[in-house]
């Protein structure tokens, strides 16, 4: 399948990136099992924060402005992605978003943080998640597979158990995500996976069933742009993976 329609990187979206004056909030907000990240990208230990480096005018001019306030600046400015043409506003308010679906058993634990507020947690927020099947195929129409909604808890966190998604179209394999504070503002972006461990997986069945492709994800330009912040630090659970990821936002 296609992903037409995708939109190209804006400057909507915050994402986690400690600083050292917000520590102690921020290691409540992220702790969580091993390979957790944050927005930079960069793996973490259960209980410290994630660590980025300003990397655009924006993210600069913000560092600059708390500076001179005194102040060390907790969170950065970095990329949002489009939805893709396959979301679907369902509402459907579950944490297994598998109804069956055949592959690679995968969990995702999500923090979501209030970047402008000392990201501190987001109680309450509804967030989105949908991918592709082993075949690469989306749920449309009335179909609901690998779908679903959660609402954070009063520590801004919520659980998905899905699967390890397939491929499709020249891109990199990828989950989407939207985080809907209220309802006038959201956040949409998209995970991906490491290369080493998609090649693993997709040697093994329903995966299979198809040539994978040599390099799934540096042939998708938008992994080559936005892969470093939004690559996911899986570790084994089980017969599957488990990650975790804290989302900061406006």
């Amino acid at each position: 399948m296609t992903e037409n329609g995708i939109t190209r990187t804006s400057r909507r979206a915050v994402l986690l990136a400690a600083g050292s004056a917000a520590g102690a909030a921020l290691a409540a907000a992220c702790s969580g099992p091993a390979g957790t990240r944050g927005a930079a990208g960069q793996a973490s230990a259960p209980a410290s924060p994630a660590t980025a480096q300003p990397s655009s005018a924006s993210a600069s001019a913000s560092a600059s402005a708390s500076a001179s306030a005194g102040t060390t600046p907790a969170c950065v400015l970095t990329t949002e992605s489009g939805a893709g043409p396959y979301y679907l506003d369902l509402d459907r308010v579950r944490s297994d978003i598998r109804e069956g679906r055949g592959g690679v058993p995968f969990r995702l634990d999500l923090t979501v943080v209030q970047a402008s507020g000392g990201c501190r947690p987001v109680a309450g927020a509804a967030v989105d998640v949908w991918h592709a099947d082993v075949a690469g195929e989306y749920s449309t129409g009335g179909a609901t597979f690998l779908r679903g909604t959660q609402v954070t808890d009063a520590a801004g966190r919520c659980t998905f158990r899905t699967i390890v998604p397939g491929w499709y179209a020249g891109l990199a394999p990828h989950i989407h995500f939207k985080v809907r504070p209220d309802r006038r503002t959201e956040t949409t972006s998209q995970f991906f996976f490491p290369e080493d461990l998609l090649l693993k997986v997709y040697a093994l069945q329903p995966y299979a069933r198809r040539d994978a492709p040599k390099h799934p994800n540096t042939r998708d330009s938008r992994f080559r742009e936005s892969g470093a912040a939004m690559t996911l630090a899986p570790v084994s659970d089980g017969g599957g993976y488990r990650a975790a990821y804290t989302v900061g936002i406006a």
